[in-house]
């Protein structure tokens, strides 16, 4: 059997490695939180997960980015940049992924590194579809212009996630 320290150890390496891996959610086994967008043009949401549950404010922005921070059945607990929400049917959003640009007349690049050519400058609250991302830039489309911009300047895409 295992000496007192030695259990110690054990259940300190057990915890930590626990505590570092990513939660899922019960439902769709996908990690938690994780970004999605509003499918629909308008989506209520409710104080808890069904429809006797009272609607507190409902979504206008087609295309918007939100963060899922749980699941219950058929409903999704999301949170706007804002850090507004409250639960919506599944139905409503989708895995496409959309940023808000954060940063007014943010200009996106030909190329992801270096010095290259500003193709276009958007607007803070610009909603762009989110291709590709490195550890610093990600890859947008918006209104028929694509480029690169830093991370930092858009709400809609994780801190440390890469995309290909």
């Amino acid at each position: 059997m295992f000496g007192k320290a030695a259990l110690q150890a054990l259940l300190l390496v057990g915890f930590t490695s626990g505590a570092a891996a990513q939660e899922r959610g019960p439902v769709t086994n996908l990690p938690l939180p994780r970004f999605v967008s509003m499918k629909a043009s308008e989506g209520n949401v409710r104080r808890g997960p069904s429809l006797t549950h009272r609607i507190d404010w409902v979504f206008k922005r087609r295309d918007m980015p939100l963060e899922i921070t749980a699941e219950h059945g058929n409903w999704r607990r999301v949170r706007d940049r804002d850090g507004a929400g409250g639960w919506m049917h599944y139905s409503l959003l989708s895995g496409v992924r959309t940023v808000i640009v954060e940063t007014d007349l943010l200009p996106l690049k030909s190329h992801e590194t270096g010095d290259s050519q500003i193709t276009a400058r958007l607007e803070a609250g610009v909603i762009a579809r989110l291709g590709d991302c490195s550890e610093q830039n990600c890859k947008l489309t918006a209104n028929g212009y694509s480029g690169w911009a830093p991370k930092s300047a858009m709400w809609g895409v994780g801190v440390d996630e890469i995309r290909d």
